[in-house]
């Protein structure tokens, strides 16, 4: 696209969001990186509509003029679906400014947002009229509910309230022509026919723009309590979690699965002090969160543990700031700000049946020791939902040629690794680009013959977010 053409494009872009919602050059440089600085754009635009009604009409002028469209929300995505390089001229379509809470209903038990609304302020809004918005992850504070549809996003509260999909009762969303389906239905059973609104749950911006939700909202659990359990060994994971579900099956809200070598890299980064006396491989970090007081049932669940040979040490948060400092732990232990060189590793979305979490876990262990024994290999994750984040990255600087030049077989040994246990690549971080490429085993090609026919009758021209999700015919 010539520059005569760009400067036309944002001319006219601009007269239907205003003038100050078209960011390029240095404003817009934010936009085509993501989080892990991993992936690059090359849109001319960042384009930010203030209403579905500029989403519509944005959508359709980019319709009649040949240009490509990436939606993003926070940009905190982990697979690259949110920058794109196009031959096509491409803009981002950024919803930050649809940000307001519309209506929440504490009666009806839902509230319906814009697309833009971050996790924490649907939290904060739910706690306001005594109820809970339950997904939660460690960028809630940026992260919004359009980006975590988009990608049907997981986190810490999985195990009892289920993935983003489990949330939704109604969307509304802009198609490729522009057209508004509006599907906003605050209702909990229909049987009128297909439900649309699970097609755009997952899909990444391919299909069309997700601009309003109605979500959920579930009791408040004011009493909430978390303990970090040192395991005897890995084998006893299963049993401990068997254990949490027996002991507190009403209360249990998060399972998550450390190891010490991200636990001690975390608290010598942050300055933290370890939780825990004695020193273990691996820990669970368990939540209970019930209406009424929790604490004699995590007491129960830690005794009995210990009792059985489980569980050798715990440390229970009995205050809001220990509460916070173990959390803390497990929301930095992704290693963005851990490892200079994570870019250049292996992030894991993997899951597969929980009872095989254990025998995963090595087996990604096993091979990247075979290949890369100087790398840095550790995994964390909702054990209680089959979700593993298993990490292989290389140490220092030195180390980076050497990981470099044996990656590609790393990745095709893991992949190999997950499929043979019956997993997924992607468990809750989306296919994005990353995956593209590695994720068509997974399924069979029926399967990805009736997502690509559903690609091609809502988006004919491959405007939304093209080279995203679907891997290569």
């Amino acid at each position: 696209m010539t520059e005569t053409n760009e400067l036309s494009h944002v001319h006219q872009l601009g007269d239907i969001v205003g003038p100050a919602n078209v960011l390029t050059g240095d404003d817009a440089a934010p936009a085509m990186i993501d989080t892990r600085t991993k992936f690059h754009g090359q849109s001319f635009a960042v384009v930010r509509p203030g209403s579905t009604n500029e989403v519509a009409a944005v959508v359709a002028w980019c319709s009649d003029n040949d240009v490509c469209i990436v939606t993003q929300g926070g940009n905190t995505g982990l697979s690259g679906g949110g920058q794109l390089n196009e031959p096509r001229p491409s803009i981002v379509l950024s919803l930050v400014r649809m940000n307001r809470i519309e209506d929440v209903d504490p009666e009806g038990w839902t509230m319906t947002v814009q697309a833009g609304v971050t996790i924490e302020a649907m939290q904060e809004a739910a706690a306001a009229v005594d109820r809970k918005f339950a997904p939660d992850w460690g960028a809630r504070g940026s992260a919004t509910i359009g980006g975590g549809i988009a990608t049907d996003a997981g986190g810490n509260n999985v195990v009892r309230y289920g993935n983003m999909r489990d949330q939704l009762l109604g969307l509304e969303a802009v198609l490729a022509d522009g057209q508004v389906w509006n599907g906003l239905r605050a209702i909990r059973k229909d049987s009128s026919g297909y439900d649309m609104k699970h097609l755009f749950i997952g899909s990444e911006g391919t299909l069309g723009v997700i601009t309003r939700a109605v979500v959920k909202l579930f009791p408040a659990t004011d009493h909430e309590q978390s303990a970090l359990a040192s395991l005897r060994h890995l084998d006893d994971l299963m049993d401990v979690f068997a254990l949490a579900n027996e002991v507190a099956p009403d209360s249990i809200t998060a399972f998550e699965l450390m190891a010490e070598t991200g636990v001690a890299r975390v608290c010598e980064v942050f300055d933290l002090t370890h939780p825990m006396a004695e020193r273990s491989d691996f820990y669970v970090l368990v939540k209970l969160a019930n209406t009424q007081p929790v604490t004699d049932q995590l007491a129960e669940f830690l005794s009995v543990g210990a009792e059985r040979g489980h569980i050798t040490d715990a440390a229970i948060a009995s205050t809001a700031e220990q509460e916070g400092r173990l959390w803390t732990i497990r929301e930095e232990i992704p290693p963005m700000n851990l490892y200079p060189h994570q870019s250049k590793g292996l992030k894991m979305d993997t899951a597969v049946p929980i009872a095989k979490m254990g025998e995963y876990h090595d087996a990604v262990r096993a091979i990247a020791a075979e290949l890369v024994p100087d790398a840095v290999a550790y995994g964390f994750g909702h054990v209680g939902d089959g979700n593993l984040h298993m990490m292989v990255l290389p140490l220092a600087d030195e180390d980076v040629d050497e990981f470099l030049d044996v990656r590609d077989e790393l990745v095709r040994r893991i992949d190999q690794a997950t499929f043979a246990l019956g997993g997924t690549l992607s468990a809750e971080h989306g296919v994005g680009r990353e995956l593209t490429e590695r994720v068509n085993p997974q399924k069979s090609e029926v399967e990805w013959n009736m997502m690509r026919t559903i690609k091609a009758a809502f988006d004919p021209e491959d405007r939304f977010n093209p080279g995203a999700l679907l891997p290569p015919a």
